[in-house]
């Protein structure tokens, strides 16, 4: 591929306001990332943007790394869209990382308001500085959780969504990780110390933290409560004895976007594009919870293009070669 073909990657450094002082002492200085495609100052007219969330444990910046077996985020829209698959389009891609190990995307008194930060900040500085014209997003695991709830909650922003391998059907994808959490908390003297821990480690990845901190996570998006003495955080088992907390978890059960179709009905019909996919062997199951809410989607008569395939949860990057370009026609 020629120079000239290809799009660059702009790097901006945001202050933000909405982040200041949040629970986690996070940082309010972030990195966001735009996608420019080549011959941007030649196109005419606005350009359909899409708006990129992280799945657990990564973030914005990680879309463009190089990989030897695969593609960066840049190449792969350069290929798809100099082949003429994918219209110009600008991805813009927001760090969103937290002390927890990521973000669903939605306000928490636990973590910070970061469905706040993409709506008040992100997408009104990306209109201020560039030629746009209507929002997409997309994103994988929680950001596919990311995607669905921000375009129900918001479709004056969000125009068209892709929601891969997305969180949902929380009773099939999260329950069963409970069991190791909690020992691992118990272990560790509860989840603030296990946090601590994990942060102390010269390896934070170690596999023996990914079920607590991702239950962790969880509870802090689905069931912060700040009077709680655990980490401003109420969990759907007690930490001592294990015991399922009905009432804890019916909180979470209604952020479960199969639970959320029937609130959002009207704003999801104003949707132009709804693209939602799942490997057939995913890890935490969540093929299970695509069906479950395309079937709710379904059942309400709300459009969505609905795909699974012969893989699993990790390493599914290749998947945007289908979604994107949908997502940009959509939004053209």
């Amino acid at each position: 591929m020629q120079s000239g073909d290809r799009g660059t990657v702009v790097v901006h450094r945001i202050t933000s306001e909405v982040l200041r002082d949040n629970p986690l002492g996070d940082p309010v200085e972030r990195d966001l990332y735009v996608y420019v495609p080549a011959g941007y100052a030649d196109l005419r007219g606005d350009l359909p943007v899409l708006l990129v969330v992280a799945g657990f444990g990564g973030t914005g910046g990680q879309n463009f790394n190089l990989t030897p077996f695969g593609e960066s985020l840049d190449r792969r829209l350069d290929r798809l869209i100099r082949t003429g698959v994918c219209p110009p389009v600008l991805v813009v891609a927001p760090d969103c990382f937290t002390r927890v190990g990521g973000s669903q995307y939605i306000n928490s008194s636990a973590i910070g308001r970061y469905e706040d930060y993409l709506i008040e900040e992100i997408v009104p500085f990306v209109r201020d500085r560039y030629r746009v014209g209507r929002f997409g997003v997309f994103g994988k695991s929680s950001g596919g959780y990311g995607a669905m709830v921000l375009s129900m909650r918001h479709p004056r922003v969000f125009k068209a969504l892709a929601d891969h391998s997305g969180d949902s059907n929380f009773e099939l994808c999260y329950l069963p990780e409970f069991g190791r959490a909690l020992t691992a908390f118990r272990k560790a003297g509860g989840p603030g110390e296990l946090l601590a821990e994990m942060w102390r480690d010269v390896n934070p990845s170690r596999g023996k933290y990914r079920s607590a901190l991702n239950m962790l996570a969880m509870s802090a998006h689905y069931s912060p409560n700040p009077k709680s003495p655990t980490m401003g955080i109420d969990f759907p088992f007690d930490l001592e004895s294990g015991r399922f907390r009905p009432d804890v978890w019916d909180r979470w059960r209604a952020l479960d976007p199969v639970n959320m179709v029937e609130r959002y009905v009207d704003n999801l019909k104003a949707l132009e594009y709804i693209y939602v996919d799942c490997g057939k062997r995913d890890e935490f199951h969540l093929q299970w919870g695509a069906r479950a809410l395309v079937r709710e989607l379904r059942d309400r008569d709300i459009e969505v293009h609905h795909e699974e395939f012969d893989d699993g949860h990790f390493s599914l990057s290749y998947r945007f070669d289908t979604s994107l370009p949908l997502l940009a026609k959509a939004l053209a």
